[in-house]
C-alpha cells in the first residue's frame, strides 16, 4: 500500500480510504467490523464518515456509521493507527431533521462536532470536512451556475473562525472541504491566509471516469496550493463495474436496492461505461479495478474513497492500489473521454 501526504500536513494516508456511507443500514455492525479489520490488515489507515450517514439518510439511522466506527476503535484499541475523517452536514430539506437550522455557523458546527466525537468515542477528529457549501452553487451534479448572492449563507470567514476554535481546543486536527468548487476552495484558502485561520488540506468531490469535471479548474487549484483531492464515487455507485449495463439490476446491488440513485445511468453514461468496460476486458482487467486504478494514478489524489457491499468487492477495490496502468491503456482511456466527456457530472 502506498501512502501520500494529506495536503501540506504531516499526516500520511493510505492510497485507499475506506468509506463508511453504508455502515449501519446496508451493512450491519458485524459486516462493517469485518471490512475495517480487513482494510487495516491490508494497510488502509484512513476511514471517512459523516454525521448524516448512512445513505440514504434518515432519522432512524443517522449517525450510525460514526457509532460503528467508534465501537470498532474501542473494541480494537487502535485509535492511534487510524486517520479518522468525518463531516458536518450542510443545509438542505433532506437533512432538516438533524438540526433546526443547518447553517455552517458556530452553533451548528459546535453541536455537530460534539455529537460526532461522542459517537466516534474519541477526543479528536483528524480531518473535519464541510459536507457541502453553505451558499448556492454547483454541487451534487448541478450544472450552469446561477448567481444567487442572497443565498450565500454563513460567511466563509465566520465558518473558519469556528473551525479555528475547534483546532485550538484540540477537537479537530485539520479542515477539509467537500462538494466544493474551484472558487470556493480558493476563497477558503485566501481567507485562511489573510486571517491566520485553518487552511483547508483536502477537497472531497465526486471523481471518476464518468465525472472528470474536477480537471477543468479545481485540480489546478489543488496542485498549486498543495491541497489533496479525496475522490468519492470513483465507481459511479458501482456503475463502472459494468454490472448495470443493458438494464441489468443484480439482486442485492446498491442501485437495485436504491433505484433513485440514477445519477450515473443516463444514456451517455451507459455508452461511456460500456466503452470503459470493453477496454478493461480487452486488457484482461476487471473493469472496476481498472477504473479505480485510473483514479489512483492521478498525482493530486491523496486517497481514493472506496465503498463495498461485499468482502469480495472490498478485496478487489483495495487490490486496485497495486495496479499500475500502462501508458497505452491511459491513452486509450483518454481517447474514450474525448469522445464521451463527463457524461455524469
Amino acid at each position: 500500500m502506498d501512502y501520500n501526504r494529506l495536503g501540506n500536513t504531516d499526516i500520511k494516508v493510505s492510497q485507499i480510504c475506506l468509506g463508511t456511507m453504508t455502515f449501519g443500514s446496508d451493512l450491519s455492525q458485524e459486516e462493517a467490523f469485518a471490512q475495517m479489520d480487513y482494510a487495516l490488515e491490508q494497510g488502509v489507515n484512513f476511514l471517512d464518515g459523516a454525521e448524516m450517514y448512512p445513505i440514504p439518510t434518515s432519522p432512524e439511522y443517522q449517525g450510525r456509521n460514526e457509532e460503528i466506527i467508534g465501537n470498532w476503535l474501542r473494541a480494537r484499541g487502535n485509535r492511534d493507527k487510524v486517520v479518522v475523517a468525518t463531516k458536518v452536514t450542510g443545509r438542505g430539506e433532506m437533512v432538516s431533521y438533524i438540526r433546526e437550522n443547518m447553517a455552517l455557523d458556530k452553533r451548528n458546527i459546535r453541536e455537530a462536532i460534539t455529537h460526532s466525537l461522542r459517537r466516534l468515542q474519541t477526543d479528536y477528529v483528524d480531518l473535519y470536512q464541510l459536507h457541502w457549501p453553505d451558499r448556492a452553487t454547483n454541487f451534487f451534479g448541478q450544472l450552469n451556475y446561477t448567481h444567487q448572492p442572497e443565498k450565500d449563507g454563513t460567511p466563509i470567514l465566520e465558518t473558519l473562525e469556528v473551525l479555528q476554535e475547534l483546532v485550538d481546543e484540540g477537537l479537530i486536527r485539520h479542515v477539509g472541504l467537500s462538494n466544493e468548487t474551484a472558487w470556493g476552495t480558493m476563497k477558503f484558502l485566501q481567507l485562511a491566509e489573510q486571517h491566520q485561520l485553518p487552511r483547508c488540506v483536502s477537497v472531497q468531490n465526486p471523481f471518476s471516469l464518468l465525472n472528470r469535471t474536477a480537471e477543468i479548474a479545481l485540480t489546478e487549484v489543488l496542485q498549486r496550493e498543495q491541497v489533496s483531492l479525496l475522490p468519492y464515487s470513483p465507481l459511479g455507485f458501482g456503475v463502472l463495474s459494468g454490472k448495470y449495463l443493458n438494464g441489468a439490476r443484480p439482486e442485492g446491488a446498491r442501485i437495485t436496492r436504491h433505484p433513485t440513485y440514477a445519477r450515473y445511468l443516463n444514456e451517455q453514461g451507459q455508452l461511456a461505461t460500456e466503452a470503459y468496460v470493453n477496454l478493461a476486458r480487452e486488457h484482461g482487467l476487471d473493469p472496476a479495478v481498472m477504473a479505480l486504478a485510473w483514479v489512483n494514478s492521478r498525482d493530486y489524489v491523496a486517497a481514493n474513497i472506496i465503498g463495498a457491499s461485499t468482502m469480495q468487492q472490498l478485496q478487489d477495490n483495495i487490490g486496485s492500489a497495486s495496479l499500475k496502468l500502462s501508458d497505452e491503456l491511459l491513452q486509450a482511456i483518454d481517447t474514450i473521454h474525448q469522445r464521451l466527456p463527463n457524461p455524469c457530472p
